[in-house]
């Protein structure tokens, strides 16, 4: 008898312990869950509306638009012809803000405000109310700098122009942008500005662009205003 009882005390311990073994297994396993759903529950879809990007979001937006924006290239059409661009996957903030704004028709309303002879060719900008509007609408917000060392101004780079004083991280203009129009590139600004893009077609609309009569500022004496499409 005693021989039995002390055999049945060993099964009824261990069946204890095998429970609570259990028991604890399935308590972490659920709380895990638990916290899972938790984590799920708090993370914030980012709003990619037109009217929800600003100078806070910047980054979270356009990286959302991105994915779904998959579209390259686009056309600037001016009154001298078209300039059919490529943009560059691997610099998909810029890539992204200028799909943004060009399907917002911002860059409908702007100029090619600066010819730099045997330079460059500027635009996205203009003394038109409207285009403050619109940029004061977005906050007026910057982007950071996508560098990339196989991305250089050669002739036909585009790139974003940005501030030079008081802009140590050398932080993007969203709205102004540059085509480089000298043959031999403007290769100094490796580093300095993000290319992002490059001229496919058109190079002649760009020689012909050239050539207009500028003042002092290099602004065309005669507005060339510009529209930009999504091509594919």
């Amino acid at each position: 008898m005693k021989v039995f009882y002390k055999f049945s005390v060993f099964i009824l311990i261990s069946f204890s312990i095998q429970c609570t073994s259990t028991t604890s297994k399935n308590e972490s396993k659920k709380t895990t869950i638990e916290k899972d759903t938790i984590q799920r529950k708090t993370e914030k879809k980012v709003t990619i509306d037109a009217d929800s990007l600003n100078n806070k979001n910047t980054e979270t937006f356009l990286e959302a638009y991105g994915k779904e924006h998959h579209e390259t290239k686009v056309m600037i059409k001016t009154k001298f012809g078209n300039i059919k661009i490529q943009l560059f996957d691997d610099v998909p903030v810029h890539k992204a803000n200028f799909i943004f704004l060009t399907k917002n028709k911002y860059f409908n309303n702007t100029v090619i405000y600066r010819v730099a002879k045997n330079f460059v060719i500027q635009g996205g900008n203009s003394d038109n109310l409207l285009t403050q509007k619109q940029r004061s609408k977005y906050g007026n917000y910057l982007l950071k700098p996508e560098f990339k060392k196989h991305r250089t101004h050669k002739y036909g780079a585009l790139a974003a122009a940005r501030e030079w004083e008081n802009n140590p991280e050398k932080l993007s203009s969203p709205f102004e942008f540059y085509i480089v129009q000298k043959k031999t590139g403007a290769h100094h600004l490796d580093g300095e500005h993000t290319v992002f893009g490059e001229v496919i077609s058109g190079f002649e609309t760009m020689e012909k662009i050239s050539k207009v009569k500028v003042g002092v500022d290099e602004w065309p004496i005669e507005d060339i205003k510009i529209t930009i499409e999504i091509l594919d």
